[in-house]
């Protein structure tokens, strides 16, 4: 288990993290979320004893990193695929971190049959492509056997395949009793992957909830009707206390109902309609709603 107490870190004058606490907890995926900025990194590096706090602390199993004895077989990370030494092969790399940590050499073997890298077991790590280097810091992450991982953006550079797997991996993950701390930008990959999210905006704490509570209270699902006669439409659904409102190409979005209901009433009162369907909201409709207040760095719309 992870436990963030209070963490503060600044960078001169820059607040990165502010007062951060949260735990993540055995058996499910932890989707770590926040704008760019936000302070996911620098929580991910101090976890693991690369930034040192200004105050708080950050446990591991009750401890922090640097008390840990043979840190490898507690916690994995993954948080730049590419900081690895060129001239090293993809098996001497985990070779000499499985010697510092008394890992035997067959669960090299192992990792690199479970991340793919078999084949390319000699190659040296200055030839790798991104994915390639992804799966070999996964594979570093996963080389002590540990009870917490801690992956930093790990579906880049990688191919479909790749996301699908490395998904499933997270997933098998938590369900043998690990825990498990994932950042990524793609919403889509954490609706399917996460069971819980932590997320984050300007070093502090803006949530931590379960991934359908988090969208359920931060974005909203409506019934999507198309008519030519949207007034009496309209008129209908507030007869039956239906809210409605007005989308942004001038469709009715009704809250609060079902398709049935509203196709029923349509029909009962002889409204044709185009177009009734349900719209479900998303992770990423919550997420940009709920955190476009803590955006640090915003592009400016296109001028045409």
């Amino acid at each position: 288990m992870l436990e963030v107490q209070e963490l503060t870190k600044r960078y001169g004058t820059t607040l990165a993290l502010d007062g951060l606490s949260f735990r993540v907890e055995p058996g499910r995926v932890t989707g770590f979320l926040g704008p760019n900025g936000a302070g996911k990194s620098t929580l991910m590096r101090a976890a693991v004893g690369l930034d040192r706090p200004t105050s708080g602390q950050v446990l591991i199993e009750g401890k922090r990193y640097e008390e840990l004895h043979l840190p490898l077989t507690r916690v994995g990370a993954l948080l730049d695929a590419r900081s690895l030494h060129g001239g090293r092969t993809v098996h001497g790399h985990l070779l000499g971190l499985a010697r510092s940590h008394r890992i035997p050499e067959q669960r090299v073997r192992e990792v690199l049959e479970t991340v793919g890298l078999s084949a390319a077991s000699h190659k040296r790590a200055k030839g790798l492509s991104l994915g390639m280097a992804q799966r070999l810091g996964i594979a570093t992450a996963l080389l002590g056997d540990p009870s917490l991982l801690l992956l930093d953006e790990p579906v880049n550079g990688l191919d479909p395949e790749g996301i699908q797997w490395i998904r499933r991996l997270m997933k098998k993950l938590a369900g043998e009793g690990r825990a498990v701390l994932v950042s990524s930008h793609l919403m889509s990959e954490m609706a399917l992957t996460a069971d819980h999210l932590i997320v984050i905006g300007q070093g502090r704490l803006l949530a931590d909830a379960s991934v359908d509570d988090f969208v359920a209270r931060h974005s909203r699902s409506y019934v999507l009707v198309r008519t030519p006669e949207p007034e009496r439409m309209r008129d209908l659904l507030a007869a039956q206390g239906i809210h409605a409102d007005t989308g942004p190409d001038g469709a009715i979005q009704a809250v609060g109902t079902l398709p049935e209901t509203v196709g029923t009433l349509a029909a009962g009162n002889q409204v044709p309609v185009y177009e009734i369907s349900r719209h479900v909201a998303s992770l990423e409709e919550a997420f940009m709603q709920f955190t476009d207040a803590a955006v640090d760095y915003r592009a400016k719309p296109e001028v045409r």
